[in-house]
């Protein structure tokens, strides 16, 4: 067989299962796009801005925990995507980046639109190539693949020379596709001693995050829950894997949890930790986290074992395998005691959504979207007081359906990852919640949405500035106001219509009505909701900045430092 760079990559791609790729083509992928062009399987998707493709890809591996592919040309639009892959790799997600490369002839010249994507990206990739003839192209796409979907999860570059997508090659078979790797082995006895702790605990809590959802396991961890009686609370990435409603659920953990999970985790004497990282946004100062608890921790990734908090048992695996190995183990003893106390704790400091049954105000608009929308229904957010907001009040019942910028905290993530997972399931309904300092990073994807006809709705809460450094800067800077108050008001409704979406503004609308209408039509459309106090609108609770969870501000507390 003889093909040129350019239509290998096109035919290894096709050979994964690829069938949908973002992104924004430059002089250095015009061979690539000629050959994409010519693809019969390849559909692609013209994003407006790189990291928007980034962020497409996203959420297509996001919803279906397969890997996704974007693409970029050299020296700015290579740029443009570091954002989109470091993202990606904070929260472990499994997305190629193709980038175009001057010729070979001219790298490390400053030749036009060079830059070093190789070098710029390794400290924010799983792994990353530059390819330097054709035949390697036979070699390194199916190894991204098998990198980026093994072990944990993440993000792989292939930085492709111009000349090298045109150099023809002659070969004789193809490679096999790449695929995860087998997972690390763990003994019997270290899953033995786990369940021997869980059985002696006597108030355990199961702490959960993303590397659940990424093992597939999220079905397991309601099964060992009931088994065991253990509570369970889930950090930002792992809301979902357990339903909202279940008895065990505590919520999420850390900075803007309900302040019963985290007393409760105060009072905990066995953490079982797994698929998570300690992060401090879920731990406050983490030598306060957990002060009586010994720690089972439970993770793919070996490097997480005592990076943050030392734990008397840590098991190297697939969660998914532990917990199937696990569930046998451990005793079916009901655990009243900690239950009622948890239930006393849970008394003593309730859960309150100021507003909920006002659709006027934040809180009141998620709950009314939720009761408009069933549990297939797929949610993304930025990020700021509408994330937080999102992860308290929505009643997530399933995996896969709650999708976030966590480690990174990306403005901008949420339109184009909504696009992305509206291109990977699209008979179901997408909706992103969004503010308006988030939204304007990434707005000019509400063309790609109304080109795909993307069945995304996007509920902009306006705020008029950025909420969350507002907050801070009331709760911890003497309500020092610095550049956190718009003093434009953009009109976003006629910038919607003006990229051919439908518009709504609640200002003058029934919340009601509006999204009994939005959610039943097919096709993008925009949701805007007007905050106009946001000193009165703060997300609380709140953990502040540098202390340990059990030191929670709530609304109406008059000192805040």
């Amino acid at each position: 067989m003889k093909l040129t760079g350019a239509e290998l990559v096109t035919k290894l791609l096709e050979r994964q299962g690829i069938r949908t790729i973002a992104g924004v083509p430059g002089g250095a992928t015009l061979p690539l796009y000629d050959a994409l062009s010519k693809s019969g399987c390849l559909r692609h998707v013209l994003a407006r801005h790189e990291q928007g493709a980034g962020f497409i890809a996203q959420g297509m591996a996001r919803v279906s925990g397969q890997p996704s592919v974007f693409l970029a040309t050299s020296g700015p639009g290579a740029t443009n995507t570091l954002t989109a892959l470091a993202d990606a790799k904070l929260d472990s997600i499994p997305v190629i980046c193709i980038t175009g490369q001057v010729p070979n002839a001219v790298l490390g010249t400053d030749a036009f639109q060079e830059v070093d994507t190789y070098g710029l990206s390794l400290p924010i990739t799983k792994h990353n190539y530059l390819v330097r003839n054709a035949r390697e192209l036979l070699t390194v796409i199916p190894q991204a693949f098998r990198i980026a979907v093994s072990g944990r999860p993440g993000p792989v570059l292939i930085d492709i020379p111009r000349d090298v997508q045109t150099e023809v090659v002659e070969f004789d078979e193809w490679p096999e596709p790449g695929g995860p790797d087998p997972t690390p082995e763990f003994s019997e006895a270290s899953v033995k001693r786990a369940a021997e702790l869980i059985n002696k605990a006597k108030r355990p809590i199961l702490y959960i995050g993303g590397g659940v959802i990424s093992a597939g396991a999220n079905g397991l961890v309601t099964r060992l829950a009931e088994a065991a009686t253990l509570p369970v609370t889930m950090t930002l990435m792992g809301l979902g894997a357990v339903p909202t409603d279940n008895k065990l659920s505590l919520g999420m953990l850390g900075m803007h949890a309900a302040k019963y999970t985290n007393m409760a985790l105060e009072e905990c004497d066995l953490l079982i930790a797994a698929g998570v990282r300690f992060d401090d946004r879920a731990t406050g100062l983490a030598k306060l986290f957990c002060p009586s608890a010994d720690i089972i921790h439970i993770d793919i990734d070996p490097c997480e074992h005592d990076k943050i908090k030392s734990s008397c048992l840590a098991i190297n695996g697939d969660v998914r395998e532990v917990f199937e190995a696990l569930l046998p183990m451990v005793s079916q003893k009901p655990k009243k005691t900690w239950l009622s106390r948890i239930e006393e704790l849970r008394n003593m400091y309730p859960s309150t959504l100021p507003g909920q049954d006002d659709p006027h105000t934040p809180y009141g608009l998620i709950k009314l979207a939720a009761r408009h929308l069933n549990d297939d229904a797929i949610i993304t957010t930025d990020v700021g007081q509408h994330q937080m907001r999102t992860a308290q009040a929505y009643p997530f019942r399933r995996a896969r359906q709650w999708l976030t910028s966590g480690g990174l905290g990306t403005m901008g993530f949420g339109l184009p990852a909504a696009i992305g997972a509206a291109l990977a399931s699209p008979g179901r309904n997408v909706v992103a919640f969004s503010g308006d300092g988030s939204f304007l990073m990434n707005i000019q994807e509400l063309a790609t949405a109304v080109e795909e006809n993307a069945n995304v709705k996007v509920i902009l809460m306006n705020n008029f500035g950025l909420g969350l450094v507002h907050q801070q800067q009331e709760l911890f800077f003497d309500k020092n106001y610095f550049a956190s108050e718009y003093r434009h008001h953009v009109d976003f409704v006629t910038i919607a219509r003006g990229f051919g979406m439908k518009a709504f503004d609640l200002a003058d609308s029934d919340p009601e009505a509006v999204l009994k209408e939005a959610f039943s039509t097919p096709g993008p459309c925009l949701i805007h909701a007007p905050i106009w106090e946001m000193s009165k609108t703060n997300v609380f609770p709140m953990v502040p900045p540098g202390a340990g969870n059990s030191i929670m501000i709530e609304e109406g507390d008059d000192d805040a430092s």
